[in-house]
C-alpha cells in the first residue's frame, strides 16, 4: 500500500490491534443492520447481470478477510467450506477462478443460514487474530483490515442499490422499509452559479497528510484547470422533468452516439424507477412507490442522460478536476446512509458554496476514469481492486444517501460505464467562463 496507510499504521502494538478489531465489528454490524429488513426470500434474486444476491454480498465481504488476512496470516485458522473461495470470490483473477457473476443467483446453495454461519466464523477468527496478533505480520495485517473496512462499506452502499433494483421488479412495489425519516420539503431556489479562477490545482490524495485513500487516489500531481463556473446544487427532478417534456428522450441532437443507441435499444423515457400514474410520475424508492418530489436531486439517471440535459441546458458537466477545486473547501457535510432517508432530498442553499456536494446523489463528471500520473497498483492479487477497471468508466464524485459518512472524501473516485443507472447517481452543471 501506499505510504498515506503508513501514517495511520504507525503502532504495531497489540493495543492499536484491539482498536481495529473495534472498527471491524462496528463495519460488520452495520453489513447485518442493512440486511435485517430483508426476508430470506429476498436475499437470492439477482434482477440483472451487474445486480448480486444479498446473500452473495454478505458472502463476499467476509471471503475478503478471509482470503486476504485469515489464510495468509492466522496460522490456527480452519477454513469453513473449501468451495467458498471459488463461490465468493468476485474478479481476483491472480487469487483463482471467480464464479460467473452473471450466474450468482443460481446459487441457492450455500443456503442464507450458511452464510451467516460463515460470517460468525471468520468473525470469531479476526478476533482471535487481532486479540493476540503475530507481531512480525502486524503491520500487513493493519494495511488490508484498512482496505478492507472500506470494502464492506462499498458492498453495504451495493447492498442498498441492489436491494433497490430486486424489490423494483415486483409490480407490489414492496417497501424495503417502513419506517425511514422523512423528508423535509424547503423551498428550492432556482439555479445560481459560483465563478472560479484559473490556476494550477493539486488533484488527488496528499499522502503526506495521513488518512486512508485507495490507490486510485493516488499520484497527487498538479494541473491547470480553466476559469470555470458550477451549479450551486445538482439538477432537479423537476428540472429533468422540462427535459423529458422538450422531447429530450427523443431529439438525437442531444445525445452522445453510444448515448443514442442505448436510449433507443433500451426504450428509455424517464430515469431509471419512474412511472407514470394517473398523470402523476411517481418513483420507486427503498420505502415504496412515492411521488416524484420535484425539488430534490434527480437520481439513477446514467452519464449518457447526464450529458444530454447538460447539452440541451446549454452546459456540461464538471471534470474531475473542477469537482475536486470546488469540493475540497466544501464542509464534508451531506445526506448519506446516517440521515437513514436513503433517498436524495431537497435542501436549503447554502451561502457562498454550493450545496449538496458530498451525500444524495453521486456526481457525474465529464472524465473518463483514468489513471493518476505516478499511479501504482498495489502488490499482488489486491492490486486488482481498482487499477484494471480503468477503461469504459466515468467517474463520479461525492457520495450519495446510501454511503456512510465516514467513508467518503474530497478526493474519492467512484466509477460506473456510461449506461449505469442503478446506483444513486445524479449531477450538477458546468460551464466554461472568460474570467
Amino acid at each position: 500500500m501506499s505510504s498515506a496507510h503508513d501514517a495511520v499504521i504507525d503502532r504495531s502494538d497489540s493495543l492499536h490491534a484491539k482498536e481495529w478489531l473495534r472498527a471491524y465489528q462496528r463495519v460488520r454490524a452495520a453489513t447485518e443492520a442493512i440486511c435485517a429488513p430483508l426476508h430470506k426470500e429476498d436475499y437470492m434474486v439477482q434482477s440483472m447481470a451487474d445486480v448480486s444476491p444479498p446473500k452473495w454480498h454478505i458472502a463476499h465481504v467476509t471471503w475478503f478477510f478471509e482470503a486476504f488476512i485469515l489464510k495468509p496470516f492466522y496460522a490456527a485458522y480452519q477454513i469453513l467450506d473449501p468451495a467458498y473461495d471459488h463461490l465468493f470470490n468476485s474478479y481476483y483473477e491472480t487469487h483463482g477462478v471467480p464464479f460467473p457473476r452473471a450466474e450468482r443467483g443460481t446459487l441457492s446453495r450455500p443456503t442464507v443460514d450458511d452464510v451467516y454461519r460463515y460470517r460468525a466464523h471468520v468473525d470469531l477468527a479476526m478476533q482471535a487474530l487481532l486479540t493476540d496478533p503475530p507481531q512480525e505480520h502486524l503491520p500487513e495485517i493493519l494495511r488490508r483490515l484498512e482496505l478492507g473496512l472500506p470494502h464492506e462499506q462499498q458492498h453495504q452502499e451495493l447492498l442498498l442499490m441492489d436491494i433497490k433494483h430486486i424489490l423494483a421488479q415486483n409490480p407490489l412495489c414492496p417497501a424495503y422499509r417502513d419506517d425511514l425519516v422523512p423528508a423535509h420539503a424547503p423551498e428550492v431556489k432556482a439555479l445560481g452559479w459560483l465563478a472560479y479562477r484559473a490556476g494550477i490545482q493539486h488533484i488527488g490524495h496528499d499522502a503526506s497528510a495521513g488518512g486512508f485513500a485507495y490507490d486510485n487516489e493516488m499520484g497527487r500531481h498538479r494541473q491547470f484547470v480553466e476559469a470555470f463556473e458550477i451549479a450551486d446544487r445538482p439538477v432537479t427532478n423537476g428540472e429533468f422533468l422540462e427535459f423529458m417534456q422538450a422531447g429530450g428522450y427523443t431529439k438525437p441532437e442531444h445525445w452522445l452516439a453510444d448515448g443514442w443507441a442505448t436510449v433507443k435499444a433500451e426504450g428509455w423515457q424517464a430515469p431509471l424507477y419512474w412511472v407514470e400514474r394517473d398523470g402523476v410520475w411517481h418513483h420507486y424508492t427503498l420505502g415504496g412507490l412515492v411521488p416524484v418530489d420535484m425539488s430534490a436531486p434527480v437520481c439513477h439517471v446514467s452519464f449518457f442522460e447526464a450529458d444530454a440535459y447538460a447539452q440541451w441546458a446549454g452546459a456540461r458537466l464538471p471534470t474531475e478536476a473542477e469537482w475536486e477545486t470546488v469540493a475540497r473547501d466544501v464542509p464534508l457535510t451531506g445526506n448519506f446512509v446516517d440521515q437513514d432517508h436513503l433517498q436524495p432530498v431537497a435542501t436549503k442553499r447554502a451561502e457562498g458554496m454550493p450545496s449538496q456536494m458530498f451525500g444524495d446523489v453521486w456526481e457525474w463528471t465529464g472524465s473518463a476514469y483514468r489513471p493518476y500520473p505516478g499511479f501504482r497498483k498495489l502488490p499482488g492479487s489486491l492490486g486488482e481492486y481498482n487499477g484494471k477497471f480503468m477503461s469504459g468508466q466515468m467517474v463520479l464524485r461525492g457520495g450519495c444517501c446510501a454511503t456512510p459518512a465516514d467513508h467518503i472524501r474530497a478526493t474519492y473516485r467512484n466509477f460506473f460505464p456510461p449506461q449505469a443507472r442503478w446506483a444513486f447517481s445524479g449531477f450538477r452543471l458546468a460551464r466554461d467562463t472568460d474570467a
